[in-house]
């Protein structure tokens, strides 16, 4: 009996199965690590040496402006370069994500995304509805999902319908912009042909997307969508063709209805149409929804590719100041990215965590890459492709006017409990908005138009907005030192988040001295020259 047990005990030991941990998978690396593998080697191999990691009163700036649209105050500046926390950086980037700025602020740079003409600004309504899917972490593929196919019946969801509606009166733009907003293709030079260059765009791949949306229309404000619907179009060779629902991928959609309605459907149709427009309310769904075909087809595992490298070339653009594709509307095979393992291992990232937006964002501010320097040393500045140094990004209207608001204001009237902090700063955003308004929008190709020039250089709303020298602003505060080189660097401290540099203490000091009896102005004036500054214009 003992040597069974024994028996049994030997061969239960020799067949049993391995430990999970031994069979578990690697775990997968982290996107900072997935993004620090990919340019280290592409840097090495281009025997390029990189920039070093930027210094921590740069690093608080970048970050603040880049998360939260706003330069930081001089609390939180001081309190970031003065920790000695290992984890400081972590602990920033998970607070300022945490924070409402970061959904104010965020949810304006995708209302510039979706709307990027009109000075990137859409319905108020749609940016409450961007603002709350920020604030939520609501994923990508959700958000996309919403606002192509909103439920008008949600109040919180009514607002996501504007982007459709605003370009339901013209077929044409509402396939071309959801083709460059959501998959990060322009396919509007296949409209009239067969792309002259880009042999992956066809008439068929525009009018095959235009067959998902043709069917929409406005009844009554509410969005509705017909069960039926051809799209013809005429190509450049031979007769004309009726348009197959056919994704960028070529996927082919077959519409199950067949046919056209009869005289007594339509008439049916109408009635139930103008029901619907007299109750104010959204107008019955087809049996066969195009719209939500398309998200299904576009998100699908074999067409997903598209959807998750366009999210992921935005989110880089936004965070590194150019795309890993450039121009971000023109994904295709002519135009590779600058570094495509790196976007495949991040869009595949992307889609098994659920293109969830604040991890995303997470990992790329948390990158060794995202904390260059924007300086660098050597000679011979490396490629901008290997992003082996920092960019310069110059700031959103949004951005600017906020941090022109904080660099006016007495540090002091912005110290206290964070949430006192966090109210007084939604505060000044918005009384900053107007003024933002009178600025352009940024492309890549970033140049100062003459507006913007005059209305910083001899504009009365500049001054009166921001170089005021009352109670609670930075200029009333140094009208109370006596010594100009402490006034002057108290105001680089407030617009630049640093101390001053010996030489700029010594002239701006010396400009002030000069201006005797007059010193009110002096400061005003030095004032003016660090906020319309490159400096201060620029993330760095």
């Amino acid at each position: 009996m003992r040597l069974r047990l024994l028996l049994a005990a030997a061969v239960s030991t020799a067949v049993a199965p391995a430990s999970p941990a031994a069979d578990a998978p690697a775990p997968r690396p982290s996107v900072p690590a997935l993004i620090d593998k990919y340019l280290d080697a592409a840097i090495a191999d281009a025997g390029v040496t990189p920039a070093g990691q930027a210094d921590d009163a740069t690093l608080v700036r970048r970050l603040t402006l880049d998360l939260v649209g706003r330069i930081p105050t001089a609390a939180e500046a001081d309190a970031y370069v003065a920790s000695t926390d290992p984890d400081k950086r972590a602990k920033l980037v998970d607070r300022l994500l945490a924070s409402p700025g970061f959904a104010r602020h965020q949810a304006a740079l995708f209302e510039a995304m979706f709307y990027p003409e009109g000075n990137g600004r859409g319905s108020g309504a749609f940016r409450e509805y961007l603002t709350a899917a920020v604030r939520e972490n609501k994923p990508w593929d959700k958000v996309f999902r919403e606002v192509l196919t909103p439920d008008e019946t949600d109040p919180k969801l009514k607002g996501a319908a504007e982007f459709v509606r605003s370009r339901v009166s013209d077929a044409d733009k509402l396939t071309n912009d959801v083709s460059v907003t959501f998959f990060g293709v322009n396919v509007s030079c296949a409209q009239c042909h067969d792309h002259p260059l880009v042999a992956d765009w066809t008439q068929d791949h525009f009018y095959g997307m235009k067959a998902f949306l043709a069917r929409t229309f406005d009844n009554g404000g509410f969005l509705g969508e017909r069960g039926y619907g051809t799209v013809k179009y005429k190509p450049t060779k031979g007769p004309e063709r009726t348009a197959r629902m056919m994704f960028l991928t070529g996927t082919v959609v077959e519409d199950p209805s067949g046919k056209e309605p009869t005289a007594d459907d339509m008439k049916k149709e109408k009635a139930e149409l103008d029901k619907a427009k007299a109750a104010k309310t959204p107008p019955p769904a087809p049996a066969f929804r195009a719209r939500a075909k398309l998200v299904e087809v576009a998100l699908a595992d074999a067409n997903a590719d598209f959807f998750a490298r366009n999210l992921v070339n935005r989110m880089w653009h936004r965070y590194f100041g150019a795309g890993l594709v450039g121009p971000l509307d023109q994904m295709h095979s002519e135009n590779p990215p600058a570094h495509p393992d790196l976007l495949a291992a991040l869009a595949r990232d992307v889609r098994a965590n659920g293109y969830d937006l604040q991890r995303l964002t997470r990992g790329l501010v948390m990158s060794q890459a995202y904390a260059r320097s924007s300086r660098y040393e050597s000679e011979g500045r490396p490629d901008g492709k290997l992003f082996a140094v920092a960019r310069l990004k110059p700031m959103t209207p949004t951005q600017l006017a906020a941090s022109l608001k904080i660099a006016a204001t007495d540090p002091a009237a912005l110290d206290g409990k964070p949430d006192e902090v966090e109210k007084k700063l939604e505060q000044l955003e918005a009384s900053a908005r107007g003024f933002a308004a009178l600025i352009a929008s940024p492309s890549d190709h970033f140049q100062i138009g003459v507006g913007e020039a005059l209305l910083f250089s001899n504009g009365d709303r500049l001054t009166k907005e921001f170089l005021t020298d009352g109670p609670g602003t930075a200029l009333g505060r140094v009208k109370t030192m006596a010594d100009p080189k402490e006034a002057v660097g108290f105001l680089v401290k407030t617009a630049f988040g640093r101390p001053a540099t010996a030489e700029e203490t010594d002239a701006l000091a010396a400009y002030v001295g000069k201006r005797k009896g007059r010193e009110a102005d002096a400061y005003r004036q030095v004032l003016w020259a660090l906020v319309t500054g490159p400096e201060f214009r620029f993330s760095y």
